[in-house]
């Protein structure tokens, strides 16, 4: 399906959509409890779908509500071998093989092509040295074993989501265990993240010091009722219409929130002042749309970029080559991106999503502008299904069609 837009401005007030990442965090937390918690403010986007899927596979009751989840969790109880479908969302992955790990039964974690060819190499390399089984094959990862608490050495500079997995089981083992993350250590603010949620749910992790985490064993998860912050990664893509000459309000956002994307606001301004250089390395889903706004005014260079890489697609070298479409010129390096600005010109045909929600949604920022078409346009259903209604509301002229 493809996305229409027409040239117009955004105008008016809106909510941001419910964060994403808190969503599977709390989700998670609520499994491990033993009793009812309740997750207010939830949006079933194809992620949380996923995590939906998995927590119930593992014991838990789910019962979804128009705006909450009701999660009568039971701990890590279901018996025998167990399928774990994660569809094609990487922290749901990441999240659940530390679980999988808990349970000493054959657990196999299938999911998409794409996700599949994700970094998985910090569990793989954990289950060599505890002698669990990591299998990798066509049907999925098989996992076997249980974890020991002891002292993991992780690298600092890989993707969060392997930290805050471990996270979630640790302190339910019967000893003490720590985390030592090798610097440089990056996206420390989504282990925040899950700190924030751990103590929700009456469980216990602290720095010990800039790069390890203490976790005491013994833990039991409480159940309780929380509600979802505003998500700043997709409520960018709301507001980056102000740089665009929009006049929008995103609200129900926290100002004390942990949320790495919250920099956007920062960022924004930086590069509608004047050329910036500014390292993504801890906010790496923001790239698409920050280079957008670069590509709209005076340009920028992005450091960091490594892990756009790794994403839906890889999104520094799709991104560079769309917006070559209109007009704008770009250097790709591994870690390194620079986005020329200029005058975006109307592209020729139709512009490419990868099936990459945030590139569709990079995409559809810069049609506002010169009008045209996007393809894969369902691909925003992955985090933020009702995108289209509410940029409908604030102006933008947009359709779908086949």
């Amino acid at each position: 399906m493809k996305a229409v837009i027409k040239p117009s401005k955004a105008e008016g007030s809106i909510m941001a959509p419910p964060s994403k990442s808190m969503a599977h965090r709390y989700m998670i937390c609520a499994a491990l409890a033993m009793g009812e918690s309740i997750v207010n403010n939830i949006s079933y986007s194809q992620d949380i779908l996923a995590t939906i899927d998995c927590i119930s596979a593992l014991g838990a009751e789910v019962i979804k509500e128009p705006e909450r989840l009701i999660i009568r969790g039971r701990g890590i109880s279901a018996k025998g071998p167990l399928t774990l479908a994660c569809r094609e969302c990487g922290s749901t992955l990441r999240f659940m093989v530390p679980i999988a790990m808990m349970r000493g039964e054959d657990t196999l974690l299938t999911g998409s092509e794409t996700l599949m060819t994700r970094p998985m190499s910090v569990y793989e390399d954990l289950a060599k040295v505890q002698g669990l089984i990591y299998e990798k094959s066509e049907d999925g990862i098989l996992v076997n074993g249980r974890l020991g608490a002891g002292i993991y050495e992780v690298p600092g500079n890989i993707s969060s989501q392997f930290i805050s997995g471990l996270m979630f089981v640790l302190p339910l083992l019967n000893e003490k265990s720590e985390i030592c993350l090798i610097p440089p250590v990056d996206s420390r603010s989504y282990i925040d993240l899950t700190i924030k949620a751990l103590l929700k749910f009456g469980v216990d992790v602290k720095w010990k010091d800039e790069t390890t985490l203490e976790i005491l064993g013994r833990q039991t998860y409480s159940p309780t009722e929380v509600t979802i912050e505003g998500d700043y990664s997709n409520a960018a893509f709301l507001e980056v219409f102000n740089t665009l000459d929009g006049q929008v309000t995103v609200n129900g956002l926290d100002s004390d929130s942990r949320q790495g994307d919250r920099v956007y606001y920062e960022y924004f301004s930086r590069l509608i002042g004047g050329r910036s250089t500014l390292d993504i390395s801890d906010c790496p889903d923001l790239g698409p749309v920050l280079f957008v706004v670069a590509a709209t005014h005076y340009g920028g260079t992005f450091t960091g970029t490594r892990r756009l890489a790794i994403k839906e697609s890889n999104r520094g070298k799709v991104m560079c080559e769309e917006l070559a479409k209109f007009g704008i010129e770009s250097t790709f390096e591994e870690d390194c991106i620079t986005i020329e600005g200029g005058e975006p010109v109307a592209p020729e045909g139709v512009v490419h999503g990868y099936n990459d929600h945030r590139i569709v949604m990079a995409m559809v920022t810069m049609l506002s502008i010169t009008g045209g078409s996007v393809d894969d346009a369902m691909a925003v259903n992955k985090s933020f299904p009702d995108y289209y209604e509410r940029i409908k509301k604030i102006g933008i002229d947009v359709e779908l069609t086949e």
